[in-house]
């Protein structure tokens, strides 16, 4: 805890401002714009069904065709032809688009189940937004999210869960945009973070564990 001001501390006293104003502004404004859910509270006490392959799932439900329009109001067209005998989904994350003040920054991303050496700057006081392009197979994914920790210096400053929801498996990749959101600025804002994220689903699976950094400039 610290003391009473004395006027030599004014400089001092002038940092920590900054820098509370900063840590404030940040823990306010996710570069990411993710959104703290209660998912994780609840978790210890939710049980998952029975996981059925697909294809079993959409013959049992063939003469229905009440369910079999709920089922794709809620997942949308199902791909048939496509369904297969596997149980277990599978997520393939494509790609990582940064797109900020009309830059787009397109990372592909590989099919190894951690990805390093991905690095970008983006300008303080920009808008920016993430999206994501990936593909499903095998067997309906149930609440994919993404799971975003970002560190500056060894410290986290950040931790964030973004559901992306529920899909089918479907031939064409899905894409998903983040909400638009604002970049910190000030001197305090700009540096190096390093980030750390993992896209998770209902049923615990691991379908990617993607590590990066990016530096906030004042200028591009």
């Amino acid at each position: 805890m610290n003391g009473p001001s004395q006027p030599g501390d004014a400089a001092g006293s002038s940092e920590s401002f900054e820098q509370n104003r900063f840590d404030r502004q940040f823990s306010t404004t996710s570069f990411t714009s993710l959104c703290d859910t209660d998912d994780e509270r609840d978790s210890d006490n939710y049980v998952p069904g029975p996981l059925l392959p697909l294809k079993e799932q959409l013959e049992r439900d063939k003469e229905d065709e009440s369910l079999r329009r709920w089922k794709e109001q809620l997942l949308g067209s199902l791909d048939y032809d496509f369904a297969e005998d596997k149980v277990e989904p599978e997520v393939t994350f494509l790609s990582m688009e940064i797109c900020c003040d009309g830059r787009e920054i397109n990372i592909p991303l590989t099919i190894e189940k951690r990805t390093n050496d991905i690095s970008f700057a983006i300008k303080e006081g920009c808008n920016l937004r993430v999206k994501f392009k990936f593909a499903v197979h095998h067997n309906i994914v149930s609440g994919l999210t993404w799971v975003n920790t970002i560190w500056r210096s060894g410290i986290q400053v950040e931790q964030n869960r973004h559901m992306f929801g529920t899909f089918s498996p479907k031939r064409e990749p899905y894409t998903h945009c983040l909400e638009e959101d604002m970049i910190p600025t000030g001197v305090l804002a700009r540096g190096t973070f390093v980030t750390k994220s993992k896209f998770i689903d209902d049923d615990g699976r691991c379908h990617l564990e993607l590590d990066y950094s990016f530096d906030i400039v004042k200028d591009w």
